[in-house]
């Protein structure tokens, strides 16, 4: 059985009861990387393109990607209609049928919502995760941050070795791969950077804002609430303790432009 990074934390244990078909995100332990200095290389952009391309690729393989009839894949669609690219990047939206609480974009477009994640947020508040989440893409963080890996992490051996040409990588590597996809961390500029332009994302695609606010709140209420962070948590929030201005910052955008808070927001039904 394949080995997985991300611990299901205590606080969504109902969760996991709640989706008993579910798996839990799949990763195969990367192999030593020896040295992490930076090796003399080139990297071009089809070159990071077809590796992003065989992560993306292999994390669709080894986790369970939800089919287009199910209600969580009918959601996100009715959910992200009509959007399909971002700054040129096109789009592509599909959800794992994980336990762990995540969502990721990746530099290729890829967008990849977990299940459990759904369950916990209504459809404003994941709307604004994943505004958040393409903001990264467009301001390029994404892009870079694996790059960096591509140039320090497990796969630099074998990526060097190949020159020109796109190195053959393992299970392990491509694993490798894509937790730095799924687990990048960011600044607190950065985050900042990601809210903004994610803002401005769902405004030029007509969606509410304010569900970028909500999501914040959300992660802050079930943080002080279980004690213990999730993945997303931590990536979103640990090293950022900035956390109540951001939602300042962004209430203030909301209220600026005349967007109104939702009242009742949504809760699509997806069991």
């Amino acid at each position: 059985m394949k080995k997985t990074f991300i611990k299901l934390f205590a606080a969504f244990a109902m969760l996991s009861a709640a989706m008993p078909a579910a798996a839990q995100f799949n990763l195969k332990k990367a192999v030593s990387a020896g040295s992490k200095a930076v090796q003399a290389m080139t990297l071009t952009d089809a070159q990071m393109a077809a590796y992003v391309k065989e992560s993306v690729d292999w994390m669709d393989t080894h986790n369970p990607v939800l089919p287009e009839d199910d209600p969580y894949t009918q959601r996100l669609r009715r959910l992200t209609k009509g959007i399909t690219e971002a700054d040129g990047i096109p789009l592509n939206f599909k959800v794992y049928n994980v336990i762990d609480v995540n969502a990721f974009a990746c530099p290729d477009g890829s967008v990849r919502v977990f299940a459990a994640l759904m369950d916990m947020m209504d459809d404003d508040e994941l709307m604004g995760i994943i505004g958040h989440e393409i903001g990264h893409v467009m301001k390029h963080h994404s892009k870079n941050a694996f790059k960096h890996e591509l140039m320090t992490g497990a796969v630099k051996d074998a990526i060097g070795a190949a020159n020109s040409k796109i190195a053959a990588l393992t299970d392990s590597q491509l694993g490798a791969l894509g937790e730095s996809l799924m687990g990048a961390k960011y600044s607190q500029k950065q985050e900042k950077e990601a809210d903004n332009c994610g803002y401005d994302f769902l405004v030029a695609n007509g969606r509410n804002p304010w569900g970028m606010v909500m999501s914040f709140e959300k992660f802050l209420e079930l943080e002080g609430a279980s004690g213990s962070q999730s993945s997303y948590f931590q990536k979103m929030f640990s090293s950022h303790p900035d956390t109540k201005s951001r939602i300042e910052a962004m209430t203030k955008r909301c209220n600026k432009d005349g967007y109104q808070r939702p009242e009742k927001p949504a809760k699509a039904e997806t069991k």
